[in-house]
């Protein structure tokens, strides 16, 4: 990220601390990076990168040797009355020419050369970086914000790309070059030379690193405030409902504007900084060069040089002014590229709070017994949400968890599927801890039909499909008419090829959760759970998705997590929350008779269905 000047940094110990992290960060991604650009097991990107830096070593010393053509065709022009000489002048036009050429040549070859080794390092770190957000916790995604998140990956991919592309051919040739032609102008022409043109540099990367530093302090405003916009405004586009319901336009259009105008202010005195940048960048090279010209004018005047020297002498101060004037932008970018692949980095060091174990196995499924030992657990410590919890599941039962709003009975179907650990006890399928065995079978083995399904923005036949790679098309059918969706997918005009529009908000609430259970049918698990599956609709569609969902649950261990109790009348046993401990258990019937809380909580539902 930005830093502090060195006014500042003296004055402020904390910037200091923000300064040295920082270069630190700098480091560390540099040194992360370094692998994927000599990789050990890939012989082929190491040759790469060696043929780039000899092209580009090759590139530099024929620009160097250039301009010794360049002043011996002018010699050459000098002469009158040789037409020899004459003729050697054009010869030596021409070899200026082809050099020239041949610079441009050997820099395309080595960006051609190295074309791959950048694009694989930039595919394999967005690769690992988007597989590690999904290996992440679900206590991060829930405090996650979208649009922040996807500008961080956006920028540390487009910063592995810079850096790649601009410090190993921009600043690594440019200190390459200044050295080769300090070392040529010391031993063609005089020392006094080299040591105007090495003050002249020294000059300018102060006052160029000096004034980026400030630069990018700048530029770290912008890009909190670019982030805090995007922010607003996915937020904004994401609840695009909820904003017309309460008329909140204007209110969400003054909300992003505020922030824009943080943003605009931040731009505006990054181009003005950069004014300032180019104008001294400027001022320094030019008296630079006059200096050294005045010199060579000198000579020649003296008789000590001639006009090919004097023409040679501005030749390098050209040749290194060009690659100087970009050196506040490559610096700025390279040190911005540091900080957002710093960012990129810190998110692939942030750690999965639920990880397999080292000695983990596949989940050996032979029934489907699922048993709760005195689970306890809280999403935070001082929180508790499940108090000595025990539940058992025999294979092919349904099992209801009921309660009031916040007893914890969702809790118990994240810990199934293993989005968080439990702080006590134990969760077992089949006598198999949960904690002991792979994610990637547990998940396999457990179906869920979630209260709001949420389906991807493609066609009805990929949504279902989504339950298994590879299913073929009458698979997909045969799940669709199980859940009670096939003939409605054929009455529309794309059949099986609508598209379902963003989280599947094209399609009614009733419509996603029958293309939800069709998907997880398909995925044909051994274990289902039912997480309020049917809340969220209205009576008469409620009663068509639980046929579907009976259907579904037959020969399979049924977890259902509910809240309207009329759903999970026909259970085998229903489990009573609240405030996190069970109450009460047993069929609906016996919990009537019982006359406690469940009784008391069926009948406010049916009067409540009544009224």
């Amino acid at each position: 990220m930005p830093s502090d000047t060195a006014a500042d940094q003296t004055s402020d110990p904390s910037q200091t601390t923000v300064e040295e992290e920082e270069r630190r960060s700098g480091w560390r991604t540099i040194r992360k990076v370094a692998p994927y650009l000599w990789p050990a097991d890939k012989a082929w990107v190491r040759h790469r990168v060696v043929w780039a830096l000899t092209l580009l070593v090759v590139a530099k010393l024929v620009s160097v040797a250039t301009p010794f053509f360049y002043k011996g065709a002018v010699d050459a022009l000098a002469e009158e009355g040789v037409p020899m000489l004459a003729l050697g002048a054009i010869g030596l036009t021409v070899a200026y020419g082809m050099a020239r050429l041949l610079t441009v040549g050997f820099q395309q070859l080595r960006d051609a050369v190295f074309a791959k080794v950048g694009q694989r390092a930039l595919r394999m770190l967005a690769l690992e970086t988007f597989n590690h957000i999904h290996r992440l916790s679900m206590r991060y995604h829930i405090t996650r914000k979208t649009g922040g998140l996807s500008r961080i990956i956006e920028r540390g991919v487009k910063g592995v790309d810079f850096l790649l592309r601009f410090m190993l051919f921009s600043i690594g040739p440019l200190i390459l070059e200044l050295l080769l032609v300090g070392i040529i102008l010391a031993v063609v022409f005089d020392i006094t030379y080299l040591l105007v043109v090495a003050v002249t540099i020294a000059l300018y990367v102060w006052f160029t690193f000096a004034v980026t530093e400030w630069r990018v302090k700048l530029r770290r405003e912008m890009n909190e405030q670019d982030t805090d916009a995007n922010q607003k405004a996915i937020d904004s586009l994401l609840n695009f409902e909820t904003v017309k319901y309460f008329g909140a336009e204007r209110r969400e259009a003054a909300r992003y504007d505020s922030a824009m105008e943080k943003y605009e202010g931040a731009a505006i005195k990054t181009a003005q900084s950069l004014a300032f940048l180019n104008f001294g960048q400027s001022f320094l090279i030019t008296m630079g060069l006059i200096g050294v010209m005045v010199m060579a004018a000198i000579g020649v005047q003296n008789g000590a040089l001639t006009v090919g020297d004097f023409v040679m002498v501005n030749a390098y101060m050209l040749q290194i002014t060009i690659p100087l004037n970009f050196l506040g932008t490559v610096y700025r970018e390279i040190r911005q590229s540091l900080v957002d692949m710093g960012e990129m980095f810190n998110l692939l060091e942030q750690p999965a709070e639920v990880v397999d174990a080292p000695d983990a196995k596949p989940l050996k499924v032979s029934g489907g017994r699922i048993e709760l030992d005195q689970v306890d657990f809280g999403y935070n410590a001082d929180r508790p949400i499940l108090k000595g919890v025990s539940v058992t599941a025999e294979p092919g039962q349904m099992v209801a968890i009921c309660g009031s709003t916040g007893s914890g009975k969702s809790t118990i179907g994240r810990l199934l599927f293993r989005f968080y650990d439990v702080n006590g006890g134990a969760l077992r399928i089949d006598g198999q801890d949960v904690r002991q065995v792979t994610q990637e079978s547990l998940h396999g083995a457990i179906g869920v039909v979630p209260q709001d399904t949420v389906l991807f923005n493609d066609t009805i036949r990929y949504n279902i499909a989504y339950g298994r790679d590879g299913a073929t098309q009458s698979e997909i059918e045969a799940a669709a008419k199980s859940a009670q969706i096939h003939d409605f997918i054929l009455s529309l005009p794309d059949g099986y090829e609508t598209t379902v529009g963003e989280r599947g908000l094209k399609l009614s609430g009733g419509e996603k959760q029958r293309v939800g259970i069709a998907r997880t049918l398909l995925k044909d698990p051994p274990i289902l759970l039912l997480d309020e599956a049917t809340s969220a609709l209205d009576s008469e569609t409620e009663a068509d998705i639980q046929d579907a969902l009976m259907q579904a649950g037959r020969g399979r261990t049924v977890l259902v997590i509910a809240h309207r109790l009329s759903t999970i009348a026909e259970a085998d046993r229903i489990i009573v929350l609240e405030k996190g401990e069970i109450i009460e258990q047993g069929t609906h019937d016996d919990l009537l008779e019982k006359d406690g809380r469940y009784a008391q909580l069926w009948r406010r539902q049916q009067s409540e269905e009544d009224a």
